[in-house]
């Protein structure tokens, strides 16, 4: 493991942020530390976690050896501690075991939290398979952590998705759909610190597909509003052109759930639950899972952005907003093409076409702003008027978008083919409003959770940045 303060790379980036007053980088954050944690296979795209809660830094990965692995510092020390978590099977997760061993399936995220006595809990590398969840025994100690084989005991042997997040009471709260897509239920537990178990926090699932599809749900979401906001679409199998019906609650402490026009919701939520859609698109329709995205106007209005065909088959951005006691939808772009897609498996195929977009933004006064990335119209912004949600302006010239991170780190380092950058934002609190620490490691792109045959690129780096503006 090395640390080190990176006074020439800095040098460089303010150098390229100077060069030229007719192409100028704005925002370009400054390194301030880099630390190289250890090297990770390479070979699958797979989500990690970074956590920093109050003077102390978790990371959890897979490490070049496909194995689970857990690092943890004090904030200032020049190095982490690092610990290998053991593994029930030899293998990758199946239907019947837990493991801790990474394979294909790009699905097998790893999630962390911490509760109010300090202690980590940690879960992950499942799709479909049986929960895989460590806990610690001692506060800021990942020495103490060990496997635990349940939570409840009841509906842990399909498990995916898993999510940490705390609820107005400081309770900490694990989430994760039980069963497959097209098929599942979206299940929430709360933990209590004093009898250190877990219980539910609902009586049934919060949705709950009814044996017949699944919900993707993105959020809950804390808004400024001070409502948790959840938007999910439904999907009959899995295949992902299956998906319909853009839909939506809302709740003060997670546990009560209502309708954006404030009317009580009787859990589960099902598919037939009045006053939840937003957009009654059909399947075949054009969204997809993962297209549905948060954002907040200037009067802390949920805003939902998301993508369908339009009336002749175009793809278009369509933004929705409550108002006047319904969901306003209103199309956002005018592009020409339709973006096609279908099968399972992460990365479905995509038949010549891709198309991504980010949760709308404040941008200037009574404006509104969409980043895209279309596969024959590019990368831009779309510019909307905060009212009425029509199209002011086109942001296509990248001088005048900020960079998010260091434009010397942007691309890959590797020179193998396909090879992706991966960035993670911290999901924990930073120690100031001006720094921020990311991870950074390159892969190759998910190739649908199926073994790759042909050669594969050496392991990489997996790295922390600590960037100031």
């Amino acid at each position: 493991m090395k640390h080190k303060l990176l006074f020439s790379l800095s040098l460089f980036i303010a150098l390229v942020s100077s060069h030229s007053m007719a192409n100028p980088v704005r925002d370009n954050p400054r390194v301030i530390e880099e630390i190289e944690l250890d090297t990770i296979w390479s070979a699958v795209q797979v989500r990690f976690h970074l956590l920093t809660k109050g003077d102390y830094q978790y990371v959890a990965y897979f490490n070049s050896e496909q194995r689970m692995a857990i690092a943890m510092r004090k904030l200032g020390d020049p190095s982490f501690q690092k610990m290998i978590l053991p593994s029930k099977s030899h293998e990758p997760p199946t239907r019947e075991t837990s493991s801790t061993i990474q394979g294909w399936d790009s699905h097998n995220d790893i999630v962390m939290a911490v509760d109010r006595d300090g202690c980590l809990h940690l879960a992950g590398n499942m799709h479909a398979n049986p929960l895989t969840y460590f806990r610690a025994k001692k506060p800021h100690d990942i020495k103490s952590l060990e496997q635990i084989d349940s939570m409840t005991g009841i509906l842990e042997d399909q498990a995916t998705y898993p999510k940490f997040m705390n609820i107005p009471d400081g309770r900490l709260v694990f989430g994760y759909r039980y069963g497959g897509s097209g098929d599942g239920d979206e299940i929430y537990n709360v933990y209590d610190e004093k009898s250190v178990t877990w219980k539910r926090l609902h009586d049934s699932p919060l949705i709950a597909g009814e044996g017949e599809r699944n919900a993707y749900p993105h959020g809950p979401k804390l808004g400024p509003d001070g409502f948790y906001h959840l938007l999910w679409v439904w999907r009959e199998t899995n295949d992902a052109s299956t998906c319909h019906d853009l839909s939506y609650a809302r709740s003060r402490d997670m546990v009560n759930w209502e309708t954006a026009a404030g009317e009580k919701l009787t859990l589960p939520i099902v598919l037939n639950s009045l006053g939840t859609v937003i957009d009654p698109i059909p399947m075949k329709g054009g969204i997809i899972n993962g297209c549905h995205k948060f954002g907040f106007d200037s009067k802390n209005r949920p805003i939902i952005s998301y993508y369908k065909h339009d009336d002749i088959g175009d793809t278009q951005v369509f933004a929705a907003r409550f108002e006047n006691g319904k969901w306003k939808t209103r199309p956002i772009s005018k592009w020409k093409g339709k973006h096609l897609f279908e099968g399972g498996g992460t990365g479905p195929a995509t038949f010549g076409t891709s198309l991504k977009i980010e949760g709308i933004q404040q941008y200037k006064k009574g404006k509104l702003s969409l980043k895209y990335h279309h596969w024959l119209n590019g990368i831009g912004h779309l510019i909307i008027d905060e009212d009425t949600h029509e199209l002011v302006e086109i942001r296509k010239d990248e001088n005048s978008l900020s960079f998010p991170y260091p434009s010397a780190l942007i691309n890959p380092q590797s020179d193998f083919p396909k090879m992706k950058v991966q960035w993670l934002e911290d999901a924990g609190s930073q120690p100031d409003s001006k720094s921020r620490y990311v991870l950074r490691w390159e892969t190759l792109p998910p190739n649908r959770d199926r073994p790759r045959t042909e050669t594969l690129p050496e392991n990489g780096k997996l790295m922390l940045y600590h960037f100031t503006n």
